[in-house]
């Protein structure tokens, strides 16, 4: 255990360290923080938490960096997360509240956290197994055209034009599309496929080869979204510190893996608490050098899916986690209310 004098020392250590860059000593330590206690004491103090690991002496300078054991005990015993200004609130409720769809949600989230954090920033898109229909319009262009729009509730819009096998009025579309809400409305989109399969035998008989139509089109909009889906923005910023001059590309590598993010986003019990795998607990090589902060994004009580930053361990963590869990909430809102 770590009393709390000690753990004064480390959360100043964490905090020049991060500033500067550069190994902390007792003298700076003294200099830049009112700890209330003698250099010597503070020497010895180092000493024992360099004993216990939780610092280290990276070359025969007499300063020190934190370790991954110590960002941990740092990020663990947190007192606060740093808020976000009122400024930065109300910016990235602006910023967010102009998306169209969920697309442009995504996009948005990303460059936002990429700009807040300086890091990178990672959104994975809601899976497909957490959507379900809201609404779906069948939009007449011509007698033998018309406009199928899928509305989700997680705010994703799909549209397709529709080329019918024969002419129809519009009050044959309004029948359809009646039909369609009636059965799909809440329907998860996983369940569509299974949910509509029967569905033209329920349909006159001279409405079936145009429904069966609008209903391929509908199944061939679901397949061809990319829900397994992570995008990341950003990436010049590790670049911007220089914290990874020697693992770079194998950071950049990893970034490029789906799967490998999705996993660090994924791989925990609770997807809708803030989560940070710091350095070594990373079980992935090519990112054993950096942090990653998480947290879950949804619609009401349900959560969707997760976002985050990704950065060098030697990262800000009260004001990144900060960032993490306002965007992930103002998102949730967002979706809500679409």
């Amino acid at each position: 255990m770590v009393d709390d004098r000690k753990l004064a020392v480390l959360r100043a250590i964490v905090e020049d360290y991060v500033s500067t860059n550069e190994p902390v000593g007792s003298k700076a330590l003294v200099e830049r923080h009112n700890l209330g206690v003698s250099p010597a004491t503070i020497r010895n103090d180092m000493a024992v938490l360099e004993e216990q690991g939780y610092i280290t002496q990276p070359h025969t300078s007499a300063g020190r960096v934190p370790t991954d054991k110590g960002y941990r005990l740092f990020v663990d015993r947190l007192s606060q997360i740093k808020p976000l200004s009122g400024a930065e609130r109300r910016a990235i409720e602006s910023f967010l509240a102009g998306a169209v769809d969920l697309d442009d949600v995504v996009k948005r989230t990303v460059r936002l956290l990429a700009q807040l954090t300086r890091q990178v920033a990672v959104v994975q898109y809601p899976v497909l197994s957490s959507s379900t229909v809201r609404h779906i319009e069948l939009v007449p262009l011509t007698d033998r055209r018309v406009m199928l729009v899928l509305i989700t509730n997680t705010g994703r819009v799909d549209q397709r034009v529709i080329e019918l096998p024969e002419a129809v009025d519009e009050s044959r579309v309004a029948h359809l599309r009646a039909m369609l809400n009636a059965c799909l409305d809440g329907c998860g989109l996983d369940k569509v496929p299974e949910t509509v399969a029967d569905l033209p035998e329920h349909v006159p008989v001279e409405d079936r080869p145009v429904a069966a139509m609008i209903l391929s089109v509908l199944l061939e909009t679901l397949v061809e979204r990319h829900d397994e889906k992570i995008v990341f923005a950003g990436a010049a910023n590790l670049a911007a510190g220089g914290d990874f001059t020697v693992g770079l590309r194998d950071v950049l590598e990893a970034l490029e893996e789906q799967v490998v993010l999705m996993r660090l986003l994924g791989e925990t019990s609770d997807s809708a608490a803030l989560t940070v795998r710091i350095g070594s607990e990373n079980p992935y090589t090519g990112l054993r050098g950096t942090s990653i902060v998480a947290a879950g994004y949804g619609s009401g009580d349900k959560q969707l899916a997760r976002l985050g930053v990704l950065g060098p361990t030697r990262m800000d963590y009260p004001v990144t986690m900060g960032a993490v869990r306002a965007v992930a909430r103002y998102v949730s809102q967002i979706l809500a209310a679409s």
